[in-house]
């Protein structure tokens, strides 16, 4: 279904209804085309924008892009799972920080379990950072670049005993699902 999904009258496409319905939704979804992003305009880098309409856990949401549910994951961070230690801690810190909100998502691919990756930003704050800077996820080494700021970031959380790091023996979300299930 395109954005201005008009019906037509048999023949040739060009031969439209015009029933006031029809004119009202084509209106209003123009509308919200050109309105949308004067009135939440994207930071430099963002792909798209889109409503968060859940949170899973530490480190995935839910988003609705055009009447459609995307499942997002947050790129380079790795949050406990929800039945390890500081798991619903860090759900309901990225819940604070984006249920509701209108996010802005540079999308960086797609894993294999089909969920959009991406960078997160809501209300002007970055997410992924946010995260590992509040001590809710740590920096996923295996995929973030040798240069990102999360490794500076986790550092300084670490330091200061925030979170998860309050903790002297926590264990990472990938040895954690590795040996235990």
């Amino acid at each position: 279904m395109t954005l201005f999904n008009l019906p037509h009258c048999g023949g040739h496409p060009s031969t439209f209804i015009l029933h006031p319905s029809n004119v009202r939704a084509t209106l209003s979804r123009l509308l919200a085309v050109v309105l949308f992003p004067l009135l939440f305009p994207a930071p430099s880098g963002a792909d798209v924008l889109a409503r968060v309409v859940s949170v899973h856990d530490g480190d995935t949401l839910t988003v609705v892009i055009e009447h459609r549910q995307v499942k997002v994951r947050l790129t380079d961070i790795d949050a406990p799972e929800l039945r390890q230690p500081f798991g619903t801690r860090s759900k309901q810190s990225l819940s604070e920080m984006c249920f509701g909100k209108v996010a802005a998502l540079e999308v960086r691919g797609q894993d294999r379990y089909k969920r959009s990756l991406a960078r997160v930003t809501c209300d002007g704050t970055d997410a992924n950072a946010e995260q590992v800077r509040r001590g809710y996820a740590w920096t996923y080494t295996r995929y973030a670049r040798a240069d990102s700021p999360l490794h500076a970031i986790q550092i300084e959380a670490r330091s200061a005993h925030r979170g998860l790091w309050s903790d002297p023996a926590s264990v990472p979300p990938w040895e954690w699902r590795r040996n235990s299930h």
